[in-house]
């Protein structure tokens, strides 16, 4: 079984996809942290965002795989532990534009796709539904507003031990919506077989519960 979930930064898509694959024993793959771990990559090494050649080079190059360990995920860039160094500001603002090189999403959806063919797979993103499983049994849109991921982004940050101004905070999430929704290729979008759940106000075991109900049905 396959089951796609998209959405905006923040809406708690990962969260729930990690605990939906716990619940139905599946394999979780973040392709969010995918992109998250060649920008981490590209920042280390100073390469410019703009220098496509570099970028798709430094993305044909790179070796990313998860780990599953007593339900804790983890995210390796070239055999080294990179889950939290994937969570800072600076890749998070660097992150929307690599992902928006064509080529780039290319090397990615392919690697994506080989990943999810051989197990039941629970696979997050933002074109996981039309570009990388365009067949799944389920898709879902995760959503929330704009404020409640802000509030969601700071928090989490804030456990990292990162201080974050929140209205700067909201302009980077929306500017990143912008960006995501206006890809050439692999763009944030409703799809028509999309199960669109917003989470503004619920708590993730309400989440969890709502998607867990819809796939039991």
């Amino acid at each position: 079984m396959q089951i796609a979930i998209d959405g905006p930064a923040g809406a708690g898509k990962s969260t729930i996809a990690k605990l939906l694959a716990k619940k139905l024993g599946f394999i979780y793959i973040d392709t969010g942290a995918m992109y998250r771990a060649l920008a981490l990559k590209a920042l280390a090494n100073g390469i410019d965002c703009d220098d496509t050649e570099a970028i798709v080079a430094m993305a044909k190059s790179s070796k990313i795989h998860f780990t599953n360990h007593k339900a804790i995920f983890h995210i390796y860039l070239d055999n080294e532990d990179v889950t939290d160094k994937i969570r800072t500001p600076e890749v998070s603002r660097y992150v929307s534009k690599l992902a928006s090189h064509p080529l780039v999403r290319e090397i990615m959806v392919e690697e994506q796709k080989e990943l999810a063919k051989a197990t039941a797979v629970v696979m997050d993103g933002r074109d996981i539904g039309e570009c990388v499983l365009p067949n799944a049994d389920y898709k879902f849109f995760i959503t929330a507003s704009l404020a409640e991921r802000t509030s969601r982004r700071i928090l989490e940050l804030s456990k990292l031990g990162h201080n974050i101004d929140y209205e700067e905070l909201k302009d980077e999430i929306a500017k990143r919506d912008k960006n995501d929704e206006n890809r050439e290729v692999g763009a944030l979008k409703i799809l028509d077989d999309s199960i669109v759940i917003d989470t503004t106000g619920k708590s993730i075991e309400e989440v969890l519960a709502e998607v867990s109900g819809i796939i039991r049905e």
